[in-house]
């Protein structure tokens, strides 16, 4: 299914594809280089745009409400190879976070209801961080962003600090200790 055939341009899933093939490195262990960072700094830190998405029991996440936390959101779609196999990983890096105080936020590129909660109810281990809805694709395009995955995490003021673009193993210690650093300065 192209994502345009929704009344919005957010993402087409041919262009994707074709874009995320050059995405794909081999394994460190493979190619005997080290690791990079999972999160890349943001050289200019930027307000990041807010939005009012729903979760699955209906309740509205608004992003300027979490101002005063460290907030990680990851723009992801079933249909992205990446992104299903990072999610899991994100629930890692949700519960080694939530008790320093940050969030976790998956938010679904324009799939339905139906589409998103038979796919995550299917993972293991299961999701507890919030999986948020953009049905219309708002915010993905108040974020500019034209490739899935992509996961920005903001500072406690609600700047825009780190990003990975790709998929990730944000389960990785150097993920996790990236966003606990944040959590413990504000």
């Amino acid at each position: 299914m192209n994502l345009r055939s929704t009344g919005f341009d957010v993402i087409d899933r041919r262009a994707f594809i074709r874009g995320a093939a050059g995405l794909l490195l081999l394994p460190a262990s493979l190619s005997g280089a080290a690791q990079p960072d999972v999160f890349a700094r943001v050289s200019e830190r930027l307000p990041a745009p807010d939005f009012a998405l729903e979760d699955a029991e209906h309740r509205l996440w608004r992003l300027s409400a979490l101002r005063g936390r460290v907030v990680v959101v990851n723009f992801w779609a079933t249909w992205c190879p990446p992104c299903r196999h990072e999610l899991p990983s994100l629930e890692s890096l949700h519960r080694a976070t939530a008790s320093r105080g940050a969030v976790v936020l998956g938010v679904n590129a324009g799939e339905s209801w139906e589409t998103v909660a038979g796919y995550v109810l299917g993972l293991g281990p299961a999701l507890t961080f919030p999986i948020l809805m953009d049905e219309k694709g708002s915010a993905l395009r108040d974020w500019k962003v034209k490739a899935l995955p992509a996961t920005y995490v903001l500072d406690s003021e609600g700047n825009i600090v780190l990003r990975a673009l790709g998929g990730r193993d944000f389960s990785r210690p150097d993920a996790i200790e990236d966003v606990t650093k944040l959590a413990r300065k504000s």
